[in-house]
C-alpha cells in the first residue's frame, strides 16, 4: 500500500529555505507531499530564496490553494503521514492554538489535532513574545511537536546551507521521512 502524503504548509515567516529543502529531500526520498503555500509565504519565498511558488510545485504530488477549504486535506477522512508547517508564523501558531481554522493550512492542522496525527510546527520568530510562548506551550501540551529552527553548532556547520540541511532534516525526522541531510552527533562520517 502506498504511503499517505505528508502535508507541508508554508506560512509567511522567515525560514523559506528550510521549507524548500524539506520539499527537495522528501521528493528525493519518494515521499508523496501535499503542499499549501500561504499568501505571505509567497512573498517571503521570493525574498529569501529568489523562487516563485511554482518552482516548489514539482516537489509535491498535490498542491492546494490556502483558501481552498474544500480540499481533501481539510477532512479527517483523508489519510496523511503527518503535517509540518515550516516555517510557522506567529499568526499561524496562534490560530492553531486558539482553534481558528480560516485557511487550509490552519484547517489541516486542526484535522491533525483532532485525529491525533503528527503535527510539527517550526516557529520562526525571535525573540519569542510571552503570547507566542503561551500558544506554543498549549500546542506542545496537545502533542504538537514544536521544533524551533535552531542550528546544531556541535556539528560544526561550514555554511548556511549545512545549517539549513540540518534543520530540514530535523523536520523530516519527525515525519519519518528518510534523508541524508545531516550526520548526527558522533555518527560515523558518510
Amino acid at each position: 500500500m502506498a504511503r499517505a502524503p505528508v502535508i507541508i504548509g508554508i506560512s509567511g515567516a522567515s525560514g523559506a529555505p528550510i521549507a524548500v529543502r524539506v520539499l527537495e529531500a522528501a521528493h528525493a526520498a519518494g515521499t508523496p507531499v501535499a503542499l499549501v503555500i500561504s499568501g505571505g509565504a509567497r512573498a517571503v519565498l521570493r525574498e529569501e530564496s529568489g523562487l516563485e511558488p511554482a518552482a516548489l510545485e514539482r516537489f509535491a504530488q498535490t498542491v492546494y490553494a490556502d483558501d481552498d477549504l474544500a480540499a481533501p486535506i481539510a477532512s479527517g477522512s483523508r489519510a496523511s503521514s503527518g503535517m509540518a508547517i515550516v516555517p510557522c508564523s506567529s499568526n499561524t501558531a496562534a490560530k492553531v492554538a486558539l482553534g481558528l481554522a480560516d485557511t487550509l493550512i490552519t484547517r489541516a492542522a486542526h484535522v491533525h489535532l483532532k485525529e491525533r496525527r503528527k503535527l510539527v510546527l517550526v516557529p520562526r520568530e525571535t525573540p519569542l513574545s510571552p503570547i507566542l510562548l503561551e500558544h506554543l506551550t498549549r500546542l506542545a501540551q496537545l502533542g504538537v511537536v514544536v521544533l524551533p529552527p535552531e542550528p546544531a553548532y556541535y556539528l560544526h556547520p561550514k555554511s548556511v546551507e549545512a545549517i539549513t540541511d540540518y534543520l530540514a532534516g530535523k523536520v523530516l525526522d519527525q515525519l519519518e521521512v528518510p534523508h541524508h541531510l545531516y550526520t548526527g552527533w558522533k555518527a560515523p562520517e558518510r
